[in-house]
């Protein structure tokens, strides 16, 4: 497929999603609901999962330090997987695309799909909750909040963040599948 393919295949998509990007990006325009979501973003951006390695490494025993090992690799993975992408596919960022879209914070780079704040939620958090699940209840609405952020920040279609997702899980599953403990 040509670089004129897949950005006219991009095009249609957003202007797709368009619509749903505003709706969604409206809460933007609010205080406490951008501050909601830009620190949910941030912590997306690793300090949570660098956190939540470290810990499971120091605290957990032999069982801790596997776990911390397999979200070290998975997640390393995970950023060659989605920069890849990311560099092949060339999505524009929806703050980038239409100019009726608030940028809530600034972009850590220029294309948007697919998004690797909610790969790495997902891919973390299943992967930590596998091996304690009383994590769950703490990582599966942090790891919601960080996939929504990317969109009601401007910062990512709908799609990429699906697409984060699913990559993320499949990640996940295949380190469970190919590693276990």
């Amino acid at each position: 497929m040509t670089v004129t393919a897949v950005a006219r295949i991009w095009q249609r998509m957003d202007r797709a999603e368009r619509s749903l990007c505003l709706r969604i990006n409206r809460g933007c325009r609010r205080k406490a609901v951008r501050a909601f979501f830009v620190a949910a973003s941030r912590l997306g951006d690793g300090i949570v999962w660098y956190a939540l390695i470290a810990a499971l490494a120091i605290t957990g025993g032999e069982p801790g330090a596997l776990a911390a090992l397999q979200l070290a690799v998975t997640g390393a993975t995970g950023a060659a997987v989605y920069k890849v992408l990311k560099q092949r596919l060339v999505r524009e960022r929806p703050c980038m695309s239409h100019n009726d879209i608030v940028v809530g914070t600034a972009p850590l780079d220029r294309y948007s799909f697919p998004s690797g704040h909610t790969l790495h939620a997902v891919s973390f958090t299943m992967l930590a909750v596998s091996h304690d699940p009383s994590l769950a209840v703490v990582l599966v609405p942090l790891a919601l909040a960080i996939a929504a952020s990317r969109v009601v920040l401007g910062l990512h279609y709908p799609t990429d963040v699906a697409a984060g997702a699913l990559i993320g899980a499949a990640l996940a599953t295949a380190t469970l599948e190919f590693w276990p403990t």
